[in-house]
């Protein structure tokens, strides 16, 4: 109804609107877009939650996985074990003797015995006979073999946890892609200066500066391609990501086979990077910390060609409104105003927040022991078959990560049951070893084999619970508090994974009191994995309404939909 206003001649009359008037006014009304709703993300309308071109990004960074597991399994093969009397001797030539002193060896080549006095002293000098110049004769250290292959390993676990927290922050300030490329040049310095360190020390100190620059690499790598896909498509990439960890561990033994030195496998572990580096090129930064953190319109600049990039890829150019800059600009400041994250204290206050904290620090401090202990157990069952174990081992891990996304869309309501009654089983599995540990008449290839097929299958059930919990456990919290829980969570099991290494002296015991204390932890892990509950929030469902411009859009197929509002938020490790 429209009010009469007062004309000239002072009488009331209606508004005099021309024909051609409404023409151009009804126009100009089905050109002009509809204003995004302000809580519209229109990065994610784009470029669509995944497509070709997310899937090049994915398969470009998940590719710094494969250094990262070389630099962390490489001791299985830089510092294989050497057969006491056939590789090494004891050399007693620097034992000062008289004519009426005489001395004898022990078996293992690592104690001299006085046989006048009855005292026995360790060996300090070794003759060896290997075609392998293997880090251990390098420092002198076959007879403390375990004890320095767990120390190195110590070092490097350091170095991972060390590097995951130092790339969380320097994330603050740095974009992703340029921490990234930080990280992988500081990794080629450090792991060429690893290899040739001739210092004990400094070859530890070298090897964990190394494990911080590949931390550095695939935490900023998990944030760029986190942020470009959304929904299952995200909880499938972080799933897979530990993929190519895996395709790492198989492909270590054929890359070492190719050295004859430790050196030189340092070497080769480490240049492969140089490839990740010019594959950069093809690597976008992550938009939506661009937008965050933009200071002028330079900025916006980038985010929009970086957009167009992906929309022109994945063939939705036709979704980028008329007012695309201006939407991203409204977007930055959005992100820019967002609420600070909630203090650690409130990550315990809500509906089973205890539990899920307890359960989820629990969980994955287990399940990380095992990932990594179990992989450097293998030497517990012999030189000879540390190859085909290895790839065994690298195998089941991918199966278990496989298994894991098959949880996670399948029976989603109840994965983490799942997972955790897969580990129960399988923990209760690896530990009948000691079944046939002391059957000394048990064929050697037959007796590896069943080691072998006790050891996978707890391995495979651990990957799998491990990469579900890396790829869901912001589901357990609130959007203010996920972030922080994945941090507190990550950074708790980090610190307790540098006991695993220390766990394989126990062998020295018995072969099976190793794998079943990495197998007790299966256990106790599912245990505490089947505590875990997604929240199952009722969200209001939005209804988007968009009135037809065209008869075309008049369609069945143009029908309004029921949408719920997606979680945007980023799991960053």
């Amino acid at each position: 109804m429209v009010n009469p206003s007062p004309d000239r001649g002072g009488e009331s009359t209606g508004p005099h609107i021309l024909p051609n008037e409404m023409e151009n006014d009804l126009d100009k009304r089905v050109a002009t877009p509809p204003p995004a709703p302000a809580s519209s993300d229109v990065i994610a309308d784009v470029v669509g939650d995944f497509g070709i071109w997310q899937l090049r990004t994915i398969l470009i960074i998940f590719l710094c996985k494969i250094p990262a597991a070389w630099f962390m399994a490489c001791i299985i093969f830089t510092g294989p074990e050497l057969y006491p009397g056939s590789e090494f001797t004891c050399d007693t030539s620097y034992m000062t003797s008289s004519s009426n002193s005489s001395f004898s060896v022990s078996d293992n080549q690592c104690y001299i015995r006085d046989e006048l006095t009855g005292t026995s002293s360790e060996c300090e000098q070794f003759t060896y006979v290997s075609s392998f110049d293997s880090l251990i004769m390098q420092f002198n250290l076959v007879c403390l073999r375990d004890i320095f292959v767990a120390w190195t390993q110590y070092w490097h676990l350091f170095g991972v946890l060390v590097g995951g927290v130092v790339g969380t922050k320097m994330m603050l300030g740095i974009s992703p892609r340029s921490t990234y490329c930080v990280g992988a040049v500081a990794q080629i310095l450090c792991g060429v200066v690893t290899g040739y360190a001739r210092d004990l020390s400094l070859h530890c100190a070298f090897r964990c500066l190394s494990a911080v620059c590949c931390a550095i690499m695939f935490t900023a790598g998990q944030a760029i391609f986190a942020d470009i896909t959304a929904g299952m498509h995200r909880i499938g990439a972080i799933i897979l990501y530990d993929t190519f960890w895996s395709i790492g561990v198989i492909l270590l033994p054929g890359l070492s086979s190719f050295f004859n030195s430790w050196s030189l496998i340092y070497v080769g572990i480490t240049f492969p990077t140089v490839m990740l580096i010019l594959l950069l090129y093809w690597t976008p930064d992550s938009p939506r910390w661009l937008l965050r953190h933009a200071v002028n319109r330079f900025s916006i600049d980038n985010v929009e060609e970086i957009v167009r990039e992906g929309a022109a890829i994945n063939d939705r150019s036709f979704k980028i409104p008329p007012d695309f800059r201006m939407q991203l600009e409204q977007l930055s400041e959005r992100l820019k105003t967002q609420p600070p994250l909630a203090p650690w204290r409130e990550l315990w206050k809500g509906k089973r927040a205890k539990t899920h904290m307890v359960a989820a620090h629990l969980a994955l401090a287990f399940f990380v022991i095992n990932f990594m202990g179990m992989l450097l157990n293998i030497r517990s069952f012999g030189r000879d078959y540390l190859v085909p174990n290895t790839i065994a081992m690298g195998f089941s891990e991918i199966i278990g990560c496989f298994l894991a996304l098959h949880f996670a869309l399948k029976h989603n309501k109840w994965k983490w049951q799942c997972a955790g009654v897969f580990n129960i089983l399988a923990g209760i599995l690896g530990c009948m070893g000691w079944i046939f540990t002391n059957a000394d008449s048990m064929d050697a290839d037959l007796k590896v084999s069943l080691w072998m097929i006790i050891a996978t299958i707890p391995k495979a059930a651990v990957s799998c619970a491990q990469s579900m919990i890396l790829a869901c456990m912001n589901e357990l919290m609130p959007a203010n508090k996920k972030q922080l829980f994945v941090f507190s969570v990550v950074t708790w099991a980090r610190v307790w994974l540098l006991s695993a290494p220390f766990f394989n002296v126990l062998k020295k015991i018995d072969t099976a009191m190793s794998l079943t204390s990495y197998c007790v932890f299966s256990i106790l892990g599912g245990i505490c994995t089947s505590l875990l509950l997604t929240p199952r929030t009722s969200v209001s469902p939005v209804m988007l309404h968009l009135e037809p411009s065209n008869k075309k859009e008049q369609s069945p197929l143009n029908a309004p939909v029921w949408t719920v509002e997606s979680d945007v938020n980023n799991t960053r490790l």
